[in-house]
């Protein structure tokens, strides 16, 4: 067994304390509007968002932090390329916790670099580049750090939609194993993407995220 395996499983665990379960993305607001109201629907959705978000936003800077561009920079470019108040202060609020936990069970100097960045005020402290941090401290090859956190992002999401549409849980099994195909595919994508594609997001997505903001009743902080 490789030496990260087992680290690599307990940061990607959804019972991780990073606040994950407070948070759609943006899935709520199709939900408050009847698209999303179904298995099939949040199949659709939840495929959206991987090839996506999570592919030009997360998946590349995690990407980038990898092939060694600067931490703080990259920091600063999600900042910018987060439109959606809501989800950079997602990013934010579950980076931090990543950022605590990674402290105490996984320290390094990378990562001991990043908090002080944070702790100085000159970054943010963005989940994806936590998790990469971490990741890539423990020798996790990049493509095996991108499934883990792509998967781990899409399990969150569903599990969350069990509760808010709602799902059964076996529906919720049949959507994650339908979305092996599309973390697949985002991990292919990244592979090919360069410095011009981070943050080109579809508007539909971040529309549906600012309209969270102002939604009259909803579960989930963003």
């Amino acid at each position: 067994m490789s030496g990260y395996q087992l680290a690599l499983q307990q940061l990607t665990d959804s019972a991780l304390p990073t606040g994950a379960f407070a948070h759609s993305l943006g899935f709520e607001t199709y939900v408050d509007a009847g698209v999303v109201a179904d298995e099939a629907s949040f199949g659709v959705w939840l495929g959206a968002f991987v090839s996506q978000q999570l592919t030009y936003s997360d998946g590349l800077a995690i990407r980038f932090l990898y092939e060694g561009a600067d931490v703080g920079e990259l920091d600063s470019l999600l900042s910018a390329s987060l439109l959606p108040r809501q989800v950079r202060e997602a990013s934010v609020k579950m980076g931090l916790r990543l950022l605590e936990i990674g402290a105490e069970v996984f320290p390094s100097p990378a990562l001991g670099l990043y908090r002080d960045l944070v702790g100085d005020g000159r970054a943010a402290g963005h989940q994806p580049l936590a998790f990469a941090v971490v990741a890539r401290s423990l020798d996790v090859p990049l493509q095996e750090a991108l499934a883990a956190y792509l998967f781990a992002t899409v399990t969150s999401l569903t599990q969350n939609a069990v509760r808010a549409i709602p799902l059964g849980q076996n529906a919720g099994q049949r959507v994650l194993r339908a979305a092996h195909d599309d973390v697949a595919a985002a991990i292919d994508t990244i592979a090919h993407l360069t410095p011009d594609d981070l943050g080109a997001v579809s508007p539909g997505l971040e529309i549906s995220q600012m309209r969270h903001e102002r939604q009259r009743a909803r579960m989930f902080m963003s």
